[in-house]
């Protein structure tokens, strides 16, 4: 890693509790917002089954959710009801707007463009759609976003189907998409996938892209 990258530390955890996960990223926000020279952090994890929900009042994504079969966490992030569990790659990012312009849409845009150049690699074509935050492969969703923001630092982040069981998605509306096939890289490709492996590749792209947060006009700041 060349000094000009030395400011994002990235994390390989394997598998690890939610729990454990949310307490991590709490710790991190907090000793960053004690010392704001703390490094960015890039967490990368898979967990055991759980089920999550954003900050809404709208809660019908989760179907009832007495139903559900893994926990459920409610949580600081946007968005509706999602699944996490084994075989899928979480990347939670933990970082200061404030050294990029302080623009939550660029961030979005960011995940977005990292995780579209991370399938690119592996031989698979995705995209955005308008309106809809996400990656996608036609009408089928292989990764979904949900952020906290504190302070202009960030948290949670993303969730890449890398392989492994996608049914217990069929448990709630994912992501409040009505009829939303939810698909993975093993799906797509029918290639097997390491999970280490595809993290692995991961952590190089952020290393080389987190320059391109960067951005030379400064937007009007706003409270957050």
């Amino acid at each position: 890693m060349n000094a000009a990258l030395a400011d994002l530390h990235v994390r390989w955890l394997g598998r690890t509790e939610f729990d454990d996960a949310l307490a991590l990223q709490e710790k991190i926000v907090a000793k960053k917002r004690e010392d704001p020279s703390h490094a960015d952090e890039l967490l990368l994890l898979e967990h055991e089954p759980v089920y999550t929900i954003g900050r809404t009042p709208d809660q019908s994504s989760l179907l009832g959710g007495a139903h559900l079969p893994h926990p459920l966490f409610a949580i600081n992030r946007g968005g509706q009801a999602t699944y996490h569990g084994p075989g899928q790659l979480m990347g939670y990012p933990i970082i200061d707007l404030r050294r990029y312009g302080q623009d939550l849409h660029r961030y979005l845009r960011w995940l977005e463009g990292l995780l579209i150049d991370l399938l690119a690699e592996h031989g698979i074509g995705a995209s955005r759609r308008e309106s809809l935050t996400g990656v996608w492969i036609g009408d089928r969703k292989i990764a979904s976003i949900g952020v906290g923001v504190r302070y202009w630092i960030t948290m949670h982040g993303f969730a890449l189907n890398v392989c492994g069981d996608l049914s217990p998605f069929d448990h709630i509306v994912p992501c409040g998409i009505n009829n939303v096939m939810m698909t993975s890289m093993e799906k797509e490709t029918g290639r097997a996938f390491s999970l280490a492996g595809v993290a692995a590749s991961l952590e190089k792209l952020a290393l080389n892209r987190i320059g391109d947060l960067r951005n030379a006009t400064e937007p009007e700041p706003i409270s957050i």
